[in-house]
């Protein structure tokens, strides 16, 4: 099990492989479409995400914003036309979500030193309660509540390495292996 620590050092995030299981802790942001979009047409994060994590989430969060309830992640894919650029522009160096990515994103990745992580979806209470810390919130009037971009800080939530940056992608080795063992069983 990898130790990933906020901010995510590029020789860390390199000596990840598909498939392996980390930790992650420290400060995240989440993001959704409409913060895909607004980054991806040029607008400016409120707070750096060199060397940062982007979690793919619409968290729910208390009336009052200070504690989350539920953090299970969104499906990734549908931020794929906005990732790989998102990626080389800011400089992140981890993604989460679950589902997984595409050949942009998987090329980014290889270029700039950077992750997807899969995390479980259907465990957003439990992936809560990883989340110690909600230290702030952008966009909340203009985007709402699921699409704004939450900074939070976490402490040991559990992922596996979906993309490293060798462009391996575990959902790529699974379908092979799923499509040669289904040949074999026709």
């Amino acid at each position: 099990m990898k130790r990933l620590v906020y901010p995510f050092a590029e020789k860390a995030v390199r000596d990840l492989r598909a498939g392996e299981e980390g930790l992650i802790s420290g400060q995240i942001v989440t993001g959704r479409d409409r913060l895909h979009k607004y980054l991806f047409e040029g607008g400016n994060p409120p707070v750096s995400l060199k060397d940062g994590a982007m979690y793919h989430c619409g968290p729910v969060v208390t009336a009052d914003g200070s504690r989350i309830i539920a953090a299970g992640p969104t499906t990734s894919s549908r931020e794929e036309p906005y990732t790989a650029d998102i990626i080389r522009r800011h400089g992140l160096r981890l993604i989460i979500g679950k589902g997984g990515m595409g050949k942009e994103t998987l090329e980014a990745c290889a270029e700039r030193g950077c992750v997807y992580l899969q995390t479980v979806g259907g465990a957003a209470a439990l992936l809560a309660k990883t989340v110690t810390a909600v230290k702030g919130v952008c966009f909340l009037e203009d985007f709402g509540s699921a699409e704004a971009m939450w900074i939070l800080e976490v402490k040991d939530m559990p992922a596996v390495v979906g993309v490293d940056s060798h462009r391996t992608s575990l959902f790529e080795q699974i379908k092979e292996k799923s499509l040669y063992n289904l040949s074999k069983l026709i």
